[in-house]
């Protein structure tokens, strides 16, 4: 892994990446648009029109739709990416409209897997950053609970045979050789457990993507529009996913930091839920925050700019934790709070604590194979990470300090 000098840091194949499209869209094909109809046109070919409507209601239709027209015109007037930016949004949004006309084609043909009945989930609420992820997978290595493959957060639409961990795997292989410093930020693996935040952007909503790009537009437009479309086809994909695994009778841990912001229309889908509720020092939140968005806005847009990052998550941390008390305000089920550094002084008190507010058994086999996930986690790059972000305080290029322009490495 090359050094990460600069939280804009850029790698040498990013770099030659963004040359290949260039010169693709020179010499070989031209470059596709960012519009809703030539998107639409890519991203269904091959369904039919009962795909895009099975099982839902025409609130969810029209939701997609506008959402759609909105992120494309904030994709063209704001985003400024460059040739691989363009590219990837090009594949990530007819990726999601081929996603959901795949949903819908499952529904159709199977509705009954959109209605399982599963049991009472687990919901981790908190902050990008704030050690969501590592109580996130903790908490699934029970075998009394289920997690949520990252290959199947990937690509949500069951398959025999299930090529999905292969096909992730090698995303993830592409993934990391544009950005060598993915897994410091966030540890992944084909089949490990992850967040579900694929299951929200397939929906259009704006978790993935303003992490990525520069689309206030959007964003504001996400948060103002009601959540209750994004997070009825979540529900949809759950059960589904709960049905194709075998393991609806387990509850499921389920975690995406957008939850935050929407934690109403979730419990409305969920109202027997168990919340467990993440917190850490909102400046080091910050720095963490800022410092992965800028890895993921430095080699899609040439004018990616720190303070502006900075600014940005500085006001989306102030939302979501608004909007996380006030739902909590309401909310009269088990519910368990943890701290960042609690885990660090001593994980199994912690987890203990948890289980006991929460009303959950914890067993000798759980406590077993939650040392088993510790282990695993301690050998993650988030150290790595840490050491980032005090090198670059050290040059002078802290995350959010500074304008800048990306640079390669």
């Amino acid at each position: 892994m090359p050094p990460r000098a600069h939280p804009l840091a850029r790698s040498r194949a990013a770099e030659l990446a963004t040359r290949m499209v260039e010169l693709l869209w020179e010499h070989v094909t031209p470059k596709p648009p960012l519009e809703p109809e030539f998107l639409w046109e890519k991203g269904s070919a091959g369904f039919c029109a009962e795909d895009e409507t099975s099982l839902r209601e025409p609130q969810d239709i029209a939701d997609f739709r506008q959402r759609l027209e909105v992120l494309c015109r904030s994709l063209r007037d704001e985003a400024r990416l460059n040739a691989l930016g363009h590219t990837l949004a090009y594949g990530q949004l007819t990726a999601a409209i081929r996603k959901r006309h795949a949903l819908g084609r499952l529904w159709r043909e199977r509705p009954e897997l959109a209605t399982t009945r599963i049991a009472s989930p687990i919901v981790v609420v908190g902050q990008m950053r704030a050690g969501t992820t590592r109580l996130h997978r903790l908490l699934s290595a029970d075998p009394a609970h289920a997690g949520t493959r990252f290959c199947n957060a990937f690509d949500p639409v069951p398959r025999r045979p299930d090529w999905r961990p292969i096909k992730s795997g090698f995303a993830l292989a592409i993934g990391r050789r544009i950005n060598p410093w993915l897994d410091t930020l966030h540890p992944f693996g084909a089949t490990r457990v992850d967040e579900e935040i694929s299951w929200l952007s397939y929906a259009l909503d704006a978790c993935t993507y303003e992490a990525q790009w520069r689309i206030p537009s959007f964003v504001a437009f996400n948060e103002a529009s009601d959540p209750t479309p994004i997070y009825r086809e979540f529900a949809r994909i759950l059960r589904s996913d709960a049905a194709a695994t075998g393991n609806a009778g387990l509850p499921r841990v389920l975690k995406v930091p957008q939850f935050s912001e929407a934690l109403p229309a979730l419990l409305d889908q969920f109202p027997d839920a168990r919340i467990i509720v993440a917190r850490r020092d909102e400046e080091a939140v910050l720095e963490s925050s800022v410092s992965m968005v800028a890895s993921q806005f430095a080699f899609q847009s040439d004018h990616a700019d720190l303070a502006a990052i900075r600014a940005e998550w500085r006001r989306k941390i102030a939302l979501r934790k608004a909007r996380i008390e006030a739902a909590l305000a309401q909310f009269d089920g088990p519910l368990a709070r943890v701290d960042f550094d609690e885990f660090d002084i001593d994980s199994e008190a912690v987890v203990e604590r948890i289980y006991k507010d929460l009303g959950i058994g914890l067993s000798p086999e759980a406590r077993i194979a939650m040392r088993r996930e510790s282990a695993r986690a301690s050998r993650d790059g988030h150290g790595q990470h840490r050491a980032q972000i005090a090198g670059f305080k050290s040059q002078g290029a802290e995350p959010g300090t500074q304008t800048g322009t990306a640079r390669q490495t």
